[in-house]
């Protein structure tokens, strides 16, 4: 079981560490809230989305779903617009942590966000399906879940670790510059992941 963790645990870390939409999110969030317990909502809704991604690629459901043209085609283009509109509103976001911690409507919105962020990312889906999915057929049973283990336990640490360094820096950032400078690298990662889905697309 031990091997099968640690085979879980590497590929996972080898497919959540590179850049993305959803880590620059998670880490902007943490920069921009004032406590950590403002982006801990953010962090479970990140790891329980990449969850329910790995049990249905390790179990076979999205392998099922995703060999349907038209579902790939729908998430092309909802993950397209969502992208879109995301690096326009991330792009004119305020700096200031203020406004990360602006209520009930706000956390609504960033738990909403991270949500779409990690759903409607179709490369995340086929990565999953394609990499996690097919290395789990290679086990069965308790070795199985203790594959799928290694690897949720990789998102769960990650998300938390992401938050946790963004809550660093913007305790460093005093005059929100670094702040201002980091949404508008995400609203860029968004528009270039927007660019490549539209290549995809075509």
């Amino acid at each position: 079981m031990a091997p099968a963790f640690f085979h879980g645990f590497v590929l996972a870390i080898g497919l959540i560490l590179p850049l993305g939409v959803q880590n620059f999110f998670v880490f902007s969030r943490g920069a921009l809230g004032k406590r950590f317990s403002t982006v801990f909502p953010v962090v479970v809704t990140a790891s329980l989305c990449d969850t329910l991604l790995i049990l249905l690629a390790v179990y076979g459901v999205s392998l099922v779903v995703m060999s349907f043209i038209w579902v790939k085609t729908a998430l092309l283009i909802a993950g397209l617009v969502f992208l879109v509109y995301m690096g326009f509103v991330t792009w004119k976001s305020k700096s200031d942590r203020q406004s990360a911690d602006a209520g009930e409507l706000g956390l609504a919105r960033s738990i909403g966000f991270t949500a779409m962020i990690s759903l409607l990312n179709p490369h995340a889906i086929l990565d999953t399906v394609g990499v996690i999915g097919t290395s789990s057929m290679d086990y069965k049973g308790s070795v199985r879940i203790a594959y799928t283990a290694g690897c949720l336990l990789v998102s769960w640490l990650w998300f938390a670790s992401l938050a946790l360094a963004g809550r660093f820096i913007g305790m460093k950032d005093k005059n929100g510059r670094l702040l201002g400078s980091l949404n508008k690298v995400s609203a860029v990662v968004m528009w270039a992941a927007a660019i490549y889905l539209l290549r995809s697309f075509w």
